[in-house]
């Protein structure tokens, strides 16, 4: 039996994704030689010839049939070896493991304890005190904001702010930063700043 010759009107009778998928296949050998010459080895050059052939597989509806798919994907080949080079910048060798000895993650019981120490000290807060410093502290609403919302002068915020802060600090037993902590993430809601 003789092979069929793809001609003109076989190619027309193909579904998209065939045409797609044979373009992409006349395009490896140039993508896998540009490849190499970025990455200066087979092996890369391999994991990056199929995590762009991965991309415009999973892309092939962006590309609009009858341009240069050879230009778009060696555009994406080289995103995709600058993304990854990028990364690796990042990354840190540690074949002996002398970096991950030194990791440590602090407990974090303390952290929900003192959360729900927060959470009673903040009920027993006035409400126009509570409200005032939940805007100001936790939203990040600025002092005009706050003034407008609670329909009273900015002075009167500012004032507000000021009490429920100390009263806040003196129900927790909070007399300077230190007594925070490691997990310093009421600090904000607490110290007399602006957010």
């Amino acid at each position: 039996m003789k092979p069929e010759r793809v001609g003109a009107a076989t190619m027309a009778s193909t579904s998209p994704n065939t045409e797609f998928r044979e373009a992409l296949i006349r395009e490896m050998p140039g993508l896998r030689a540009f490849a190499v010459s970025l990455a200066g080895s087979f092996h890369q050059a391999d994991d990056l010839l199929q995590e762009t052939l991965l991309k415009a597989w999973s892309s092939s509806g962006s590309f609009t049939p009858g341009t240069n798919m050879r230009a778009w994907l060696f555009t994406i080949l080289r995103n995709t070896y600058y993304s990854q080079h990028r990364r690796r910048g990042r990354e840190v060798q540690d074949t002996d493991g002398v970096y991950a000895e030194r990791l440590a993650a602090p407990p974090n019981q303390e952290g929900a304890l003192d959360l729900a120490d927060f959470r009673a000290a903040l009920a027993k807060l006035p409400p126009e005190h509570r409200d005032v410093l939940l805007m100001v502290g936790a939203s990040g609403f600025s002092y005009e904001e706050a003034a407008e919302i609670s329909g009273v002068a900015i002075g009167t915020v500012k004032s507000r702010l000021n009490r429920a802060r100390a009263r806040l600090a003196d129900l927790l037993g909070i007399t300077e930063a230190a007594d925070l902590g490691a997990n310093g993430k009421f600090q904000a809601v607490i110290k007399n700043k602006d957010v």
